[in-house]
Formats: structure tokens, sequence, C-alpha cells
């Protein structure tokens, strides 16, 4: 092993510079030669490809988003596309790829090296939180603490004017980032992808605490359970209660870093090189617990399990 490249693929996450800081830095200190690619598995695609020393990753560990760039390159996943990239590796010959990015990225990275037998390891980078066996990934920390800070402000309205709130926040198919913040937010109810809800049951909820004197209602909604303004819309019809809707988007996904996500960051982008090094490939690596760990793309890319509803009964028990 004697060049690596690294590359950020699918969506940003904060906490992507502070891994690919530790990747080059890692590499560096290792003496190795370390190319960014910039646009994810488009810039492989097309070339687009620039050595990194000590000195390219110097103040990049607070900045959000990747300095590479990312994108959802569609390309990559047709035949003349990764044969294209694959002729990229080899006229830069390049031993060994760092890709950091999330469920996504890693079944495109299995795919790819399955045929063409280029060692990979992925570090897991995914606000959504989605990886399998992994328990915390790059950003997750930081997307929570943005939505929380916004749904905290909207707590102080809330009570002022009396009002319910659907507040929604990024997940398609994990209820993550929800699950999180309802919690830590004292919010009264949360829907998610992985669990089905009754509105019979939530709007009776609302209107009996309501008849009990609650004067403010805070409800959080994954993306892909559904949108904010559908969801006040239909408890207003049902309830008669005035019921206002936020959509907090892509603020989620920038923002400078937590400690948490740069730390992480930090050990992955050292571990992702070790394994490189030590001739693995076909793995991510992320956090379990409060241990680093490597974990086969073949399980990375399955669906998360979650118990939900054990997260789920804490937040109605503490609302």
């Amino acid at each position: 092993m004697k060049k690596i490249a690294v590359l950020t693929t699918g969506g940003d996450a904060p906490g992507m510079n502070a891994a690919i800081r530790g990747v080059v830095r890692s590499a560096v200190y290792n003496k190795l030669e370390v190319i960014g690619v910039f646009r994810g598995w488009w810039g492989l695609i097309n070339e687009e490809l620039k050595p990194m020393d000590h000195r390219s990753v110097s103040g990049i560990i607070s900045q959000g988003g990747t300095i590479l760039k990312t994108s959802r390159c569609r390309e990559f996943y047709t035949e003349e596309g990764q044969n294209r990239a694959y002729e990229t590796i080899k006229k830069y010959g390049i031993d060994g790829l760092v890709v950091i990015g999330g469920n996504g990225s890693f079944t495109a990275a299995q795919k790819f090296t399955a045929i063409y037998k280029v060692p990979c390891i992925g570090i897991a980078a995914s606000i959504d939180n989605d990886v399998n066996g992994i328990s915390m990934t790059i950003g997750w920390d930081t997307a929570i603490n943005t939505a929380l800070n916004a749904i905290d402000n909207i707590r102080d309205t809330a009570t002022s004017m009396e009002r319910i709130y659907v507040i929604e926040v990024m997940g398609r198919e994990c209820g993550s980032i929800a699950l999180a913040v309802a919690l830590a937010g004292g919010c009264e109810d949360v829907i998610i992808p992985e669990r089905q809800y009754n509105w019979e049951d939530v709007c009776h909820s609302i209107v009996n605490g309501n008849i009990r004197g609650k004067i403010s209602w805070i409800v959080v909604v994954a993306e892909g359970a559904g949108t904010a303004p559908e969801i006040a819309k239909k408890i207003t019809d049902m309830t008669t209660l005035e019921t206002r809707a936020l959509v907090l988007g892509h603020i989620q996904r920038g923002g400078r870093p937590t400690a948490i996500s740069r730390d992480i960051a930090l050990n992955l982008g050292k571990m992702a090189v070790d394994l490189l090094i030590k001739g693995e490939s076909n793995k991510a690596v992320g956090i379990q617990g409060n241990k680093a760990v490597a974990v086969d793309f073949e399980t990375a890319i399955k669906k998360k399990e979650t118990n939900v509803e054990e997260i789920y009964n804490l937040i109605k028990i503490m609302s």
C-alpha cells in the first residue's frame, strides 16, 4: 500500500472534513501518498483528483460540509461508469480507497470492489445514523443538536401562544434524529417510518391534554413518515385546535460539527488507514457503544434494526 484515495459520497454530514483530516494526516504519518477525489464517485469517473498533504487539511476540522464536495452519481451504477472509475484508479496508481459516506455509499463500494478487487474501507458518516452494526455515525450528534436548538426555541413560542407545533426533521427511512430530538426536547409525540401510528390516538391525547389545561404540544415527524403541513392540517381538522407546521430541512446537514462528531471522525479516519495498511477491505468503520469497530459491508448495508418501541415509550412517559 503506497497510495490511497479518499472521497466523500452521498449526503454531506458535519464532521466529514474532520474525517478527511484524519485520513490524510494518518496516511502521511505512515508515509503513504494521498489523492483527494472531488465530487465522490463522479470524480473517479472524470479524473477530478488532487494530491493532498499535511497542509491540505489545515483549518478544516471545524468546518461543516466537505472540502472534497459530494454528489449522488447515477453513472457509477452503470458498467461504463465503473469501468471509467477503475481506469482512473489504474492510471494514477491508487492502491486503496477510503469512502466517507453512509448506507448508499457502502452499497456502491461493495459492488465496485467485488468486481474490480480494489481494497476499500468505508467511514460511516450520515446524519440519519442508518448504518447497520454501528450505533453512531459521523454527523448524527451535530444534526441532533442543530434540530434540538430549533425545537427549544419553538417551545418558547408554542408555550407563549398556546399552540400545537408539528416539526419535520430529516430521515427518509430512519427515524433516528426524530426519536433523539423528541426525547431530549421533551416533545409530546413523534412520528417515524419504523413505527405504525394511530391518528385517533395522537389526536385523542392532544384533546385530553387540552382539557387538563395543557397549553402547548410539540409533535416531531421524520420526513419519511409524512410532511409537517399535512400532519398539522390533519390534527387541526380532527381536534379543531390551531396547529402550526415547521420544516427544519437542510439546516440539519450544516454547521460546525460538535466535539463528539469531530472526535469520532478523527479516530475513524486513522482506523480506516490502519486497516488498509493491514490488507483489510470491504469494511465500514464506525462507533458501536463506546468503541470504534469495523463491520463488513454486507452487514453494514442491511436495514438497521432499532428498538424504537422502548425509546417511544420513554418519550411518552417523559412527556
